[in-house]
């Protein structure tokens, strides 16, 4: 705890230790590289779907940081900048879609530092929500729009998926922790009797003292999910937004994802069909179970690097 807050490190020295025993201790076999592939923090990163002239690739680099500057709430001079082409589906379009990720490089530098000084090198850095993805979409397809929601422990992560990328990101500042803290200062108990009582009841109307406290913050987040939903349709560019702009799902994914009842609950205030995510959508699972069942869930951004890291070809 306190070792990073809301994506940003706050003590360098600390992380690196923490990695270096999570690399030393790690069951199984041993790690035999010292390439990492880092996942960086969502709520940090600003991601923009805008549209370009044709033109190549490095022509694109050379031209996206001043077009950047037109839709990025960041200073781009001390930003990373990177992009993924989106294809329109108009074949006579004179454009490109761009998805371009812009990210402070105070907190990517941080990242990258904190890992060489654990005697790692990272090869590959990637906002979380890439990773999730990954995971939990079926060779990265789908067959129409779907929306992933990872309820992490300080905050929840807003994806638009549609036609073989992400298409809109954000992060909501409500968390699964949030909802801990709801039940110990409503209950006057600790925190860890909170969370045992969160889990084991969640929006179980049978308990109703609990479901009572933290169905204010969840109504708040439903709304803000149709906030978002709203934004992104009323905002889009048509010409790379593929079907009907309908959302076929949301999945969830993240450790509070396992709250009891909060599929039903979201998709009731949703009006959408809300189901748990499979992280192992894309890896043939092993018949020994590593992960008991009710944490599969909270490595889901864990699996989706670990998928890029096989993909990758690292060169010496």
């Amino acid at each position: 705890p306190g070792v990073v807050k809301e994506g940003v490190i706050q003590d360098k020295e600390s992380l690196a230790n923490i990695i270096k025993m999570a690399c030393n201790t790690v069951k199984g076999k041993k790690l035999g590289t010292k390439y990492v592939i880092v996942s960086l923090p969502e709520e940090k990163s600003f991601s923009q779907l805008i549209q370009m002239p044709k033109m190549t690739e490095e022509e694109l680099r050379l031209a996206l940081p001043f077009e950047a500057e037109n839709y990025i709430p960041l200073a781009i001079d001390k930003s990373y900048l990177d992009f993924q082409i989106i294809d329109a589906h108009k074949k006579d379009s004179k454009h490109l879609g761009l998805l371009v990720n812009v990210m402070p490089k105070s907190i990517i530098d941080s990242y990258v530092l904190s890992f060489k000084n654990a005697g790692l090198i990272p090869c590959v850095l990637e906002v979380e929500s890439q990773a999730i993805a990954r995971a939990l979409l079926k060779n990265e397809k789908t067959a129409s729009s779907v929306i992933l929601i990872d309820l992490g422990y300080d905050s929840t992560g807003f994806i638009i998926f549609s036609d073989g990328s992400i298409r809109f990101t954000c992060s909501i500042p409500i968390s699964s922790q949030q909802l801990t803290n709801a039940i110990s200062d409503s209950l006057g108990i600790n925190l860890h009797d909170a969370e045992i009582l969160k889990v084991k009841h969640g929006l179980d109307k049978k308990h109703h003292s609990i479901d009572k406290i933290i169905e204010p913050i969840l109504l708040d987040l439903a709304s803000q999910i149709k906030k978002y939903i709203d934004f992104y349709h009323g905002h889009s560019n048509h010409e790379y937004f593929p079907y009907d702009g309908k959302i076929e799902k949301i999945i969830l994914s993240g450790g509070g994802a396992n709250l009891k009842n909060i599929s039903d609950f979201l998709s009731e205030e949703l009006k959408i069909k809300v189901e748990l995510g499979n992280p192992f959508s894309n890896i043939i699972q092993p018949k020994k179970k590593f992960f008991p069942p009710e944490n599969i869930l909270s490595f889901t951004a864990a699996l989706g690097l670990a998928l890029r890291g096989a993909s990758e070809q690292i060169d010496n």
